[in-house]
């Protein structure tokens, strides 16, 4: 029984964490966060085209 106990509060957990980030749109914060940090990185970088 306490395995079973366990797991169950293992899933309720995982479960309203998943919620938490879906609620609030976390994951689509923390891409924009990102992207923002990988286009700083490349805007500093000279581009030059040759056509």
């Amino acid at each position: 029984m306490k395995i079973i106990k366990k797991l169950f509060c293992f899933l309720i957990a995982v479960v309203l964490i998943l919620f938490a980030v879906y609620f609030w749109n976390l994951d689509q914060k923390l891409m924009e966060w990102a992207y923002r940090r990988v286009n700083e990185i490349f805007d500093r970088k000279k581009v030059d085209f040759n056509f």
